[in-house]
């Protein structure tokens, strides 16, 4: 994963072993969200192009007639994943491209720090 923040000149990069969630965790995670989101979730065809704005609303009022007065169950499709670091690594842009940069690696018991050249 990979958060890059231009105004702040600030990035963060994370790797390691990425695994999906168990179903039960999806549900209980599906379950703390607010209803609307559930909603959206059955509703939105996630990144598929939309051919009119307006079929978005359509599904949403669909699925809160389908889900009325009970709770909304976790859509089959959706699930999560979960990264466990190997490596994070923080950079910070300085001038004349002497950017600070920190790598953490995996050590048995926690984390060794590491200050990389630009």
């Amino acid at each position: 994963m990979c958060f890059h923040w231009q105004p702040m000149e600030t990035q963060v990069r994370v790797e390691g072993r990425v695994t999906p969630v168990e179903g039960g965790e999806a549900d209980a995670y599906f379950a703390s969200r607010a209803r609307g989101s559930q909603i959206g979730a059955w509703a939105s065809q996630q990144s598929r192009t939309i051919g009119e704005e307006q079929l978005l609303e359509r599904r949403v009022a669909e699925f809160e007639r389908r889900f009325e007065d009970k709770p909304v169950p976790r859509p089959p499709y959706w699930s999560g994943f979960r990264l466990t670091p190997d490596r994070i690594e923080f950079w910070k842009g300085m001038p004349s491209r002497l950017h600070r940069r920190e790598l953490y690696v995996r050590a048995d018991e926690g984390w060794q720090v590491e200050i990389l050249y630009p």
